[in-house]
This record gives C-alpha cells, sequence and structure tokens, in this order.
C-alpha cells in the first residue's frame, strides 16, 4: 500500500493536463516503466473506466491500484494521487476566505475573477466541441445533444438534467444498438458494491439532510451522473448547489482546477471548502470523498463484467444517447452560467474567442493561458 501511494503521489504533482494527459502518464509509468500490469490489461480497464460515470483518469489509478494491493491498493492509490490537487484547492478556498473578507471588493481582486471567469468560458467551449466531435457522429446523437440543451436551457436545475440523461438512455436503447453487439454473455457483477451505490444514490435525495450529510448527498448525486468527462461535473454540481455559492465562486474554483495537476473533481474540494467556511478542511474532505466514491463503487462492482454488459445491445445503445445528452449539459452550461457571467462586452468575447483559437489551434499550454486571462480581466 504504501508502494502504491507513493508513486502515485509522485505523479500527482506532475499530471497536469487532464484526463487524457493523466493516461499517457499511468502507461509509461505503471506499464512501461514499473511493469505493474500487461498492456492488454491497461487498455481494458482503461475502457471500463471509460464506460462509467465519473473521473476516468481517477477511475483508472484506483482499479491500477486494486489489481496491484486489493482495496488497501485501490484507496492508496486515490489518495496518493488526489492529494496533491486536493491540498491545492484547499488552499486556494482558505486563501480565498481570508481575502474576501479583506481585499473582495478591491479592484484587482475583481479583475483577476473576471479574468478566470473568462477563461473557464475557453475551456468549457473547448470540452463542448471535443466532445461533439466524439459522441455525435449521427445525425440522432446530434439531435439529442440539441435538443438536450434547448431543454435545459427552458428548464434549467438539476430534474432537468436527470430528465434529460434519463430520456436520453431510452432513446439510445431503441434507435442505437450498436452494429456487432452480442447479447447472452454472463455478467458476474460484484452485487454488494452495485447495490451500495444504487441504495445511496436513490435513498439520500428522498431524507431531509442538513448539514455535512447534506454536502455529502448533493456531490454524490453529482458524481453519479458525471459521464464524458471532468467537464461535465460543471453544470451537475452548479445544478444542484445553486442556491448555495455563487455563480463567481462556481467559475472562480472551476478556472483555478484548471492549472491544478491531478484530476480536476477536486473542483470538489474547493466548493465543500467555501460550502462549509465554518469548517473548511471536513466540508473539502466530504465533499471530496462524496464526488469520487460512486465511480469507485462501481468500478469495484463491474470491473469483472463490464466486457459483458457493453456488449449487450440495449446497454450499448443506451451509452450512446447518454454521451450525446452529456454534450448537450455541457453546451447548456456554456451559456448559463458561464457565458452569462464571463461576457460584459464585444472585447471579452474577442478575448475569449483569441483564447480559443490558441487553445484549439496552436495547443498553447494552460499554463500560459491562466495567467495570460488574468491580466486580461485588469484591461476588460
Amino acid at each position: 500500500m504504501l508502494q502504491v501511494f507513493w508513486q502515485f503521489f509522485k505523479l500527482g504533482w506532475i499530471s497536469f493536463g487532464g484526463p487524457a494527459a493523466h493516461i499517457g502518464y499511468f502507461q509509461r509509468h505503471f506499464v512501461q516503466k514499473l511493469g505493474w500490469l500487461p498492456q492488454d490489461r491497461f487498455a481494458s480497464t482503461l475502457a471500463l473506466c471509460q464506460f462509467l460515470p465519473g473521473p476516468a483518469s481517477s477511475q483508472l489509478g484506483f482499479a491500477i491500484g486494486y489489481q496491484r494491493a486489493g482495496l488497501g491498493g485501490a484507496l492508496a492509490a486515490f489518495a496518493g494521487f488526489t492529494l496533491p490537487s486536493f491540498l491545492l484547492m484547499l488552499g486556494l478556498a482558505l486563501a480565498g476566505q481570508h481575502y474576501a473578507s479583506q481585499y473582495a471588493s478591491q479592484p484587482a481582486a475583481l479583475a483577476i475573477i473576471s479574468g478566470l471567469k473568462l477563461f473557464a468560458l475557453v475551456v468549457v467551449a473547448d470540452a463542448v466541441l471535443t466532445m461533439a466531435g466524439q459522441f455525435c457522429r449521427q445525425r440522432l446523437t446530434l439531435t439529442l445533444a440539441v435538443l438536450s440543451a434547448a431543454f435545459l436551457w427552458l428548464l434549467p436545475g438539476l430534474t432537468g438534467q436527470f430528465v434529460v440523461l434519463l430520456a436520453a438512455a431510452l432513446l439510445g436503447a431503441l434507435f442505437l444498438k450498436r452494429e456487432g453487439a452480442r447479447p447472452g454473455q454472463p455478467l458476474g457483477l460484484n452485487w454488494p458494491f452495485l447495490l451500495l451505490f444504487l441504495g445511496l444514490l436513490l435513498v439520500m435525495p428522498l431524507l431531509a439532510l442538513t448539514g455535512t450529510a447534506a454536502i455529502f448527498a448533493d456531490f454524490y448525486q453529482a458524481g453519479s451522473l458525471v459521464f464524458g468527462g471532468g467537464h461535465v461535473v460543471l453544470p451537475l454540481l452548479q445544478g444542484t448547489l445553486a442556491g448555495d455559492l455563487s455563480q463567481e465562486v462556481f467559475l472562480t474554483g472551476y478556472a483555478a482546477a484548471q492549472a491544478m495537476p491531478g484530476p480536476m473533481f477536486t473542483l470538489a474540494s474547493f466548493l465543500g471548502a467555501e460550502l462549509l467556511p465554518t469548517a473548511p478542511i471536513l466540508g473539502a474532505l466530504i465533499a471530496t470523498f462524496g464526488v469520487f466514491l460512486p465511480g469507485f463503487l462501481l468500478v469495484l462492482a463491474l470491473q469483472h463484467s463490464w466486457q459483458a454488459l457493453a456488449s449487450r445491445p440495449l446497454m450499448a445503445g443506451a451509452i450512446q444517447g447518454i454521451n450525446a445528452a452529456v454534450v448537450g449539459l455541457l453546451l447548456a452550461a456554456l451559456y448559463q452560467p458561464v457565458f452569462v457571467s464571463s461576457v460584459t462586452g464585444a472585447p471579452a468575447l474577442a478575448a475569449a474567442a483569441l483564447g480559443l483559437l490558441a487553445l484549439r489551434a496552436f495547443r498553447c499550454p494552460l499554463l500560459i493561458l491562466i495567467p495570460a486571462f488574468m491580466l486580461l480581466g485588469f484591461w476588460l
């Protein structure tokens, strides 16, 4: 366990670039350098993590730790890889609370926040374009994405997001059955973990939870519905916590998360600390545990049966439908809250367009774009 923790802890400090880059780090480090698992096992484990809701790279690390040292190794991998970004995001939240009490109304602070919010617009727009190219290659999937966004623009909120995902799954199961799917393979599910996942997801919304229990429930629910990567956690958490935190807090944390190494889901650490200002460390721990737990329970439940499950025609179609709806969720969030809160006029829109060009066409590193947009905030 200590060996697993140390290897993931080292990677947690240098793994910049998002989930795709994290997967590359893991492949080079654990397959090529350390030889902890063969390439075919790595590929099949990666496919499972991309199939499930939650943060794919963190789930992949969790699964690698599990294969190396059992459940203790899985927890050590999660703790090691997540701890650096958790500490950085928690530190940002603590500094922000202290700063806000003294200097939040100062022009410099407002300018930096404006620049970070505009940078969030660039990142979300890039994620929409990338995911649309990946998940909306058919007429029906493109239609599902656009209808999902239109529905959420008219009826925003977490309930609307859940309805959109459910409807897309049903339509996908009916009309997007994958060619070559092979029904009838035995599943071999690990039922205790699957039942725990479903029990927490279905029961907690029915309870009148308050305080730390409510924070855990909100982040667990968001983590259970995040298909398509870390960017999708923004609209889900914003819909869940809209009455508790301002849009400025969401977008500042979201933009800062882009500059951090490790998983972007540690945005939850920042938000948890903001939700519980009297005990920010406890709030950050509860929110972080809540948002990561669903994906880890599903990895434990399905790691030995995912190929049989994904090969079933109805499930394969449902997955395609959900992926298309996820693009719609992110497109809806691109307008509200991101665009509405960040674009104050034509100069801001022009700066966002140029930033998107730099990111997509010229592959400008995020660590260059972030300070650039912070400085732009003083001009805009």
